[in-house]
């Protein structure tokens, strides 16, 4: 425990008869020092050790801290006795003060605003509908796709729990789910006619989030990517050339030179696309290839 921050004022020193000896003749019994800890040294609670390991999964799902790095942090949440042993665990995230006691000055820093609520289940029926941002992703999410498509953003989402299920109904539409590096994806989504894709760069720490997808798509798609925060989709930048070049040409500035430059910028963002659909299609031939493989030697 800390010493307090100032020493009480001292008083007048007693005699040497008066310290030693009571009125009748009796040692006197000396008086316990009055130490109280500051707020630091304060004993924690399991509900601030508690709050301290929600802020950090938060953190984890928003993809400011590794897998290992929390698993590491959570061993050392449990482990700390006082307030003093959890304040360094949050010292470099947004809001990063640990818990305040009781009576204790609140922190100056605002404390991040709780993410959205959403439905549910998200639908689309002959028509798109998105949900990105920072939202909570509850335990159970239902997406339906009806000639229309389902985006699902998960970067930036809180999970309210380590494992979540997104349950995938999809007929003659497109659901994609986009999930941040450090999140592990189960699928078991099966599809007729159509593709369920879903990729193959897990982490290995068992502590990392887990997205599971279920489910089932009719001459349609379920596929799950992994994207960096912030990171465009060729889809994004063939649109952003798009509208440069028409934007170019309205205002008068289309001429011959700069034309051509946005045709081979064009260009080379369709053969980027082009590559990662080979890429794409060569890891599942891959992978394919070594579960036939597996069956094969348990057959034999």
């Amino acid at each position: 425990m800390n010493l307090p921050d100032s020493p009480p004022p001292a008083g007048p020193e007693p005699s040497p008869a008066a310290a030693g000896s009571a009125p009748g003749g009796d040692p006197a019994p000396r008086q316990a020092p009055d130490v109280r800890p500051g707020p630091g040294g304060m004993r924690a609670s399991d509900a601030d050790r508690d709050r301290v390991a929600d802020r950090l999964r938060e953190a984890l799902a928003d993809g400011r801290i590794t897998a290992e790095e929390h698993a590491e942090r959570i061993d050392a949440v449990y482990k700390a006795r006082t307030y003093a042993d959890l304040e360094p665990v949050l010292a470099d995230l947004p809001g990063g003060s640990g818990p305040v006691p009781a009576g204790a000055d609140a922190p100056s820093a605002a404390p991040a605003a709780p993410p959205r609520t959403e439905p549910g289940t998200v639908v689309a029926i002959l028509s798109e509908t998105k949900r990105g941002g920072r939202w909570l992703v509850e335990a159970h999410t239902n997406a339906n796709a009806v000639l229309g498509k389902v985006e699902l953003d998960l970067r930036q989402a809180v999970l309210s729990q380590r494992e979540v299920t997104i349950n995938c109904t999809c007929v003659l539409g497109e659901i994609e789910i986009v999930v941040p590096p450090g999140v592990r994806v189960a699928s078991s989504a099966s599809a007729v006619l159509g593709e369920a894709s879903a990729p193959f760069d897990d982490p290995d720490s068992p502590d990392a989030p887990t997205v599971r997808v279920t489910g089932f798509t009719l001459l349609g798609k379920i596929g799950v990517v992994r994207r960096e925060v912030g990171q465009a989709t060729l889809g994004e930048r063939v649109k952003a050339l798009a509208e440069e070049q028409v934007n170019a040409r309205l205002l008068g500035r289309a001429h011959r030179g700069a034309g051509w430059d946005a045709h081979q910028g064009h260009r080379r963002v369709v053969e980027e696309l082009r590559e990662e659909r080979r890429r794409i299609r060569d890891e599942r031939r891959e992978h394919l290839r070594a579960l036939r493989d597996e069956r094969r030697r348990g057959r034999y």
